[in-house]
């Protein structure tokens, strides 16, 4: 079988997978953010942290709780780092660095998982178990509490009111996230990945010498990192390393668990506002962007001239053998395509116009189909702008979904674009200008630029993943990128809030004759039109210094 025709079957079966539990998923949560009952285990955590989960929240007073609850996971993190070495479980590691656990912290409470540091060689057992993996569940969770609030938003009329975060976090987490990561890690134990809690053993190497390894619960964290659209890993190889990832059967069933929940939510969006097709379009506009991307990236990859390439088949550099380069291109796209940021390759080793879609991926804002919850929110957005070009191209006042959309609500959107791109460029252009900052570059020219608007597009979107080759363990970085961190994951939730809050007050307009069909393919090309172009005005200089000029001049 050749390579290509292997990694189109593989994308067709992953495709197939998704078709087949799209609908059940996608009613499921839908279920769970509407159910009036609360699980017995639910009281439970509400009793213990002093919660009224039937208690409705306005937008201002949801925002505060997604705030104080981050802030509380973000300290407890660090300290849990800076305690390490007199914890037990700690495989006699000592104490992180201060800068290098904030970033840790602030990483991981964002659902960012970038990591500066050989998790390995850094992090011990109570850590990784009682400290990131628990940031993996509930980060996730309060991604989709946002975009459930939002959905409400355009759900419900004549009210402020757009649900209670505590509930919607918890049972997020202990009706999706934690049956799902459970099911999935047993599938991954079941193939190879490890799950245990010993030490660190010496091992003997082929070629002569010895390298040491330490265990670790790596497949219950991998199921959940991938689930929850997190990234990171238990090794600095991250899923590219047999124990996280042993399998081509287990690198396509972590692509799986990467989209699952965004593609699904479409369905759970158009469930709760009362119409189906409006998922349908959604969904439209996020398959057909992860497709042309995913196509986009194994032609760069497959097609790439020069005989070495030729006669591997492809650009193998920087590639898993055993997931060859379909695999790893539908890898690649899917973890930059979502805020997942895993990798099973290293993207620095792609051609250089494949280096650019992965980048490109992530400065589309993550929403095809985006992380768990965000790319929900973040799609959402942009039909709201698509809706407002479209009503200024024919002369009317934009509506979606019976909402009229305004000034204040254009103005909350444009904000919510905005903010992002400005901490990308203005983050790399201070790493570029300042003296000590470029001298993390391991390569200089386009490639070494790369680096650094990769470090800070991953950092800002969220996203997590590495291009590789920039040491970003040092002051500058860890306090930079965990700053583009904060700044990136919750000043576009204000923004999200507030507008589901300005939505739910709204009362209905009724349909008429010149209304927009928002659920027709006219729409679904209108989106993604002014997704790739809002996205090509605000970073095209930027990827023109970078992976455009290597690519060309390769």
């Amino acid at each position: 079988m050749s390579p290509v025709l292997a990694g189109v079957l593989q994308l067709l079966a992953l495709i197939g997978a998704l078709a087949l539990v799209y609908v059940p998923v996608g009613n499921y949560m839908a279920r769970v953010y509407s159910s009036k009952r609360h699980l017995r285990v639910e009281k439970w955590v509400y009793k213990a942290i002093g919660a009224n989960p039937d208690a409705e929240m306005t937008w201002p007073a949801y925002l505060r709780g997604v705030l104080a609850f981050s802030a509380v996971s973000v300290l407890f993190l660090y300290l849990l780092q800076r305690l390490q070495g007199v914890l037990p479980g700690s495989l006699h590691f000592s104490a992180v660095d201060p800068a290098q656990s904030f970033n840790t912290a602030v990483s991981f409470v964002t659902n960012t998982n970038w990591q500066s540091y050989y998790g390995e060689q850094t992090m011990g057992h109570v850590v990784q178990t009682a400290g990131l993996a628990v940031q993996n569940f509930v980060s996730a969770a309060v991604g989709i509490a946002v975009a459930v609030a939002l959905v409400r938003g355009f759900a419900r009329s004549r009210t402020g009111e757009l649900g209670n975060f505590w509930a919607d976090l918890v049972r997020g987490t202990l009706r999706i996230l934690v049956p799902g990561a459970a099911v999935a890690a047993v599938i991954l134990v079941a193939c190879g990945a490890i799950q245990n809690f010993s030490g660190i053993h010496e091992v003997g190497q082929l070629m002569g010498g010895s390298q040491q390894w330490n265990g670790g619960a790596v497949a219950s964290q991998e199921a959940i990192k991938e689930l929850g659209t997190n990234g990171g890993g238990y090794f600095n190889a991250n899923s590219a390393h047999p124990f996280e990832n042993p399998t081509p059967f287990t690198n396509l069933f972590e692509i799986f668990l990467i989209l699952v929940i965004p593609f699904s939510l479409t369905r759970t969006f158009g469930v709760m506002v009362g119409s189906v097709k409006q998922g349908y379009a959604i969904l439209a506009t996020m398959f057909t962007i992860w497709l042309g991307f995913v196509a986009l990236m194994m032609w760069t990859e497959f097609a790439h001239h020069g005989p070495a390439l030729q006669a591997a088949g492809g650009a193998m550099e920087g590639k898993e053998v055993r997931f060859g380069i379909g695999g790893s291109s539908i890898f690649a796209v899917s973890t930059t395509l979502t805020s997942t940021g895993a990798v099973d390759s290293f993207h620095s080793s792609f051609t250089g116009l494949g280096g650019g879609i992965t980048m490109l991926g992530m400065m589309l804002g993550e929403i095809a189909p985006g992380g768990t919850g965000s790319g929900l929110y973040g799609m959402l957005i942009m039909a709201v702008i698509a809706v407002f070009i479209a009503g200024l191209m024919v002369g009317r006042t934009p509506e979606y979904l019976g909402k009229k959309i305004g000034g204040r609500e254009m103005k909350l959107a444009a904000c919510y674009i905005l903010v992002t791109p400005a901490l990308v460029l203005v983050f790399t252009a201070a790493s570029m200008a300042l003296p000590t900052p470029p001298h993390s570059m391991l390569n200089s020219g386009a490639h070494g630029f790369s680096e650094v608007l990769y470090a800070f597009t991953s950092a800002a979107n969220n996203n997590g993943s590495a291009f590789a080759g920039l040491n970003a363990n040092t002051d500058w970085y860890n306090t930079m990128t965990g700053l583009a961190m904060l700044l990136g994951r919750f000043l576009p939730m204000v923004f999200v809030l507030a507008l589901a809050g300005s939505l739910a007050e709204q009362k209905p307009v009724p349909a008429t004759v010149g209304t927009l069909r928002t659920e027709k393919p006219l729409f679904t090309g209108l989106l993604v039109g002014a997704i790739l172009i809002i996205t090509g005005l605000t970073y095209f200089p930027a990827l023109a210094l970078g992976p455009l000029a290597e690519g060309l001049a390769s």
